[in-house]
């Protein structure tokens, strides 16, 4: 368990730290204090924690993963003003139903690095109609590319255009795409 915690820390810190930078991407949303915010696949939540500091204390972030040691590690990295405003959520995104939450109860969403790891995609989908309220805010930041091993295997990249095209699909509304580090795309959408 140790070594999986550390190498889910390293890859967190990569992904996060030299590839993209949360607390920019997160700006993308237009958050304002008491919003409230689901981040779909938080694993060591640098998202979650960029989401919080603006949402304040009024607010609530919802790190939403599958690995409950992921969560964990969570909450024992969370400073401690941060933490009335976190809760982490075992959840299965990929299912209607699988975050627990509320129908309509988020004003925004973030799935960072995730897309692509994302199995069910019409679950996904569903879950994120689901609890979105209408007009509500989808943050998608991924991976541009493979980058030798940096990042997902070549398989299983999914392309800017790819991901635009199902959400589109789906009945979410392209707002903007824009750079999310050297190695990463966003784009942000809004619920139907």
């Amino acid at each position: 368990m140790v070594l999986f915690l550390l190498h889910v820390r390293q890859n967190d810190l990569a992904m996060s730290v030299h590839f993209s930078v949360p607390h920019e991407n997160v700006l993308q949303l237009g958050l304002r204090e008491g919003m409230k915010v689901g981040d779909f696949g938080a694993g060591t939540g640098h998202y979650a924690r960029a989401a919080a500091a603006i949402v304040g204390g009024s607010g609530r972030v919802y790190a939403i993963d599958i690995q409950e040691d992921v969560l964990k590690h969570l909450k024992l990295n969370t400073h401690d003003h941060h933490h009335r405003t976190i809760e982490t959520v075992w959840g299965d995104i990929e299912k209607a139903g699988g975050t627990h939450l509320k129908n309509e109860s988020l004003d925004a969403a973030i799935i960072a690095n995730v897309f692509f790891q994302v199995e069910n995609r019409f679950g996904f989908l569903a879950e994120l109609k689901r609890v979105l309220k209408p007009a509500g805010k989808l943050l998608v930041i991924d991976w541009a590319g493979s980058y030798g091993g940096l990042g997902p295997a070549p398989e299983k990249v999914v392309s800017e255009h790819e991901a635009e095209d199902f959400f589109i699909g789906g009945g979410f509304h392209k707002a903007k795409a824009f750079r999310a580090g050297a190695h990463h795309y966003g784009i942000l959408f809004t619920a139907p």
